[in-house]
């Protein structure tokens, strides 16, 4: 039984070519300068920053233990790295076009929703593990 096949291509696809390797170093100076260029100018990640630096002083006045520390990490960077994300896919959407778009304004909704998501989860975390504490420190149990 004979099969049809497509036809082959005359000449190869042509893919793009790969960057050259980049050496650790450059990675972690191209990291701190995103890191720069997604706070610089973004009111809510210093938000976040300054409920971080609160969870931080409530976990150390309220002693939590490694495992509650792990929880509280987590969720702090969970957080801040959604909100990178968010601000990554902002200044794409900018780059790519200064005109309103709906499918763009739908992807930085989204964007949006993934910060909200992530700033609730790590919200009920941190009330689980301080309440937790408050009730070993207050005798409530």
């Amino acid at each position: 039984m004979n099969s049809i096949r497509p036809p082959r291509p005359s000449s190869p696809v042509p893919r793009p070519s790969s960057p050259a390797p980049r050496h650790w170093r450059r990675k972690f100076r191209d990291a701190f300068r995103g890191l720069k260029q997604g706070a610089s100018g973004q009111s809510s990640f210093f938000v976040h920053i300054v409920a971080a630096l609160l969870v931080v002083a409530a976990g150390i006045v309220l002693k939590v233990n490694l495992h509650e520390w792990c929880l509280l990490t987590l969720c702090m960077a969970g957080v801040l790295a959604a909100e990178m994300f968010n601000s990554a896919l902002e200044s794409m959407a900018k780059a790519i076009t200064g005109e309103p778009d709906p499918h763009l304004g739908d992807s930085l909704d989204i964007a949006a929703a993934a910060v909200l998501i992530a700033s609730i989860g790590a919200s009920v975390v941190g009330a689980i593990v301080f309440l937790n504490r408050l009730a070993i420190l207050f005798e409530w149990r």
